[in-house]
């Protein structure tokens, strides 16, 4: 393993609320990729989440257990601050649908503008979990729907406890 100096590191940050599978397809890629992949779970304000800060970091470190390149925090603030604090110079994204794509580039053109030292990389979820988005698992288990196929078993338990789902 490369020493942390030429280590080639990078982040990928999200509010994870909740961790989806699309969501883990971009972790497990992204961590093919980099020798270190530090994955921020974020505190957003703006956002009412269904899951606390602790919550969502603990989920997300245990849908990751077998992936041994990766490192766990909490973050607030702006995404570049957290890659520099990290050493990183990517910021992987993922991309589900062409809106995100819209909406993608222009943080990552944001980003640039504040920090031209650190890159973004896009990393397209596959095709078959494009549709999967957490504001969507979350409304789906609010409604009793069945969302086992849209998340993380862990994710799905803690999703069933807060939403009383029957799980058989």
């Amino acid at each position: 393993m490369a020493n942390e100096e030429s280590e080639n590191r990078a982040v990928y940050l999200g509010t994870f609320d909740p961790l989806t599978l699309g969501h883990l397809d971009v972790i497990t890629r992204a961590a093919k990729l980099f020798d270190r992949l530090i994955i921020g779970i974020g505190k957003n304000s703006s956002k009412k989440p269904c899951f606390s800060l602790e919550e969502r970091l603990e989920m997300v470190q245990g849908a990751c257990s077998d992936l041994n390149n990766t490192e766990f925090y909490s973050f607030s603030g702006l995404a570049v601050n957290f890659a520099r604090q990290h050493n990183a110079l990517v910021m992987v994204r993922g991309l589900r649908t062409e809106a995100d794509y819209v909406y993608e580039m222009q943080m990552a053109m944001m980003n640039f503008t504040l920090s031209s030292e650190i890159e973004t990389v896009f990393i397209p979820t596959r095709q078959d979990l494009s549709h999967i988005s957490s504001s969507l698992v979350k409304e789906v288990a609010a409604l009793g729907g069945n969302i086992s196929r849209l998340v993380p078993d862990l994710v799905f338990e803690n999703l069933a406890k807060r939403f009383h789902i029957e799980t058989h």
